[in-house]
């Protein structure tokens, strides 16, 4: 993947690529207008692809804060122009209703999935109160006994939480059950397993234990391809941009956050090459996908957000280490950086958590709006 993103260079490209898009699609239709909505897509995607100078990294807090606005302006174009400003009778005609079924289908999903993010986000907020219980402990010096044991404790609770994962909670529940009838089983291990799971499956999710993130998001992708042939008439073409718009952002937020069950999470979706906002918004997916690849299963725990993975490496650090053979100023550095990642959580988590409930409620509107759009075919047959 380039090191750099020319954003200029990008655009100027944009009406190369629409001819493109026009030989796909029926001569009928108002090609004007699916391109404009077209382009508000790649410049949005365009606009949030981190460049060299010191832009916010893709899977940081600050870089999904700007997904979520760049979803919600792209959303908002397609209800107002694409969709909701057409004849309703259009809507109810072959392959149309079974397109817009599909797409109605995927905004279920994405409810349930921004519905488990927030929650995570929740989790994510305990490893920081977590983490900045250590920094209040260590950052005072000169450092003692009393300090390092409750800033241990507080970063091994971390480390304990970021490990944990429900699907092993279950199966743990099962072994718990087994081995009180045998004689390995002892009083004090399950009484740790109690508070363990208490703790921590206190801030998990109100979810069954067979809802799996990443199964939504399998299905949101499953068929998902440029439409061809009769499916590319009509509202073909700008509802499978929205829905590969919705899919990618709901497929980056489970990719970094410790919804449930997210084993199984695709390392990467079917994006058409072709179209003119594809660039940007491949370039961001084949840096999510590369950081996939390279984590472990413990790590795919607890997500692959920027700020939950350095609070992670520090406090691995800052527990492992013996405080007395550290150099002062190592231990110093660390611990800054520990505090200025809480800091950058603080302010950040709380706004993305507002916007991931304004996705919610704008999804939801949208999809009853477009019911009742649907309902006046009803109407308008009888």
């Amino acid at each position: 993947m380039p090191a750099t993103f020319h954003q200029g260079s990008f655009l100027n490209r944009i009406s190369m690529r629409r001819n493109q898009v026009v030989s796909m699609t029926d001569n009928n239709i108002k090609i004007p207008e699916f391109d404009r909505f077209q382009n508000i897509v790649a410049e949005n995607f365009a606009g949030i692809v981190p460049g060299e100078d010191g832009d916010d990294a893709v899977l940081s807090v600050a870089w999904f804060r700007k997904l979520l606005d760049v979803f919600l302006r792209c959303e908002r174009e397609f209800k107002d122009v694409v969709l909701l400003s057409r004849d309703p009778v259009e809507l109810g005609k072959a392959p149309m209703d079974r397109v817009l079924g599909e797409y109605l289908d995927r905004v279920v999903k994405a409810l349930d999935i921004c519905n488990a993010v927030t929650h995570a986000v929740d989790l994510v907020r305990h490893w920081q109160q977590l983490a900045e219980i250590g920094v209040e402990a260590l950052k005072q010096g000169p450092i003692g006994g009393g300090q390092v044991r409750r800033a241990k404790k507080a970063l091994n609770s971390l480390l304990t939480s970021m490990s944990f994962d429900d699907k092993e909670d279950f199966s743990a529940k099962s072994a718990d059950r087994t081995w009180s009838f045998g004689r390995r089983a002892t009083a004090e291990t399950a009484v740790v397993r109690a508070r363990n799971r208490s703790s921590f499956r206190s801030l998990s999710f109100p979810f069954a234990n067979s809802w799996s993130s990443a199964k939504q998001v399998q299905l949101m992708s499953a068929n998902l391809v440029v439409p061809r042939g009769s499916d590319a008439g009509g509202l073909g073409l700008p509802v499978y941009v929205m829905s590969m718009v919705m899919t990618f952002t709901m497929w980056a937020l489970v990719a970094a956050f410790p919804c449930q069950d997210r084993i199984g999470l695709p390392a990467q979706l079917s994006i058409g090459k072709q179209m003119v906002w594809a660039e940007p918004i491949l370039m961001m997916h084949e840096k999510i996908g590369d950081e996939m690849k390279k984590k472990d299963k413990k790590m795919m725990n607890c997500g692959l957000l920027e700020e939950s993975l350095g609070l992670s490496k520090l406090a691995v650090f800052l527990v492992e280490y013996d405080f007395s053979t550290v150099a002062e100023d190592q231990m110093a550095a660390n611990i800054a950086e520990l505090a200025e990642i809480c800091r950058k959580m603080d302010k950040g988590l709380g706004t993305l958590e507002q916007e991931l409930r304004e996705v919610f409620h704008k999804l939801a509107k949208s999809r009853i709006e477009v019911l009742n759009h649907i309902d006046q075919i009803c109407n308008l047959s009888t």
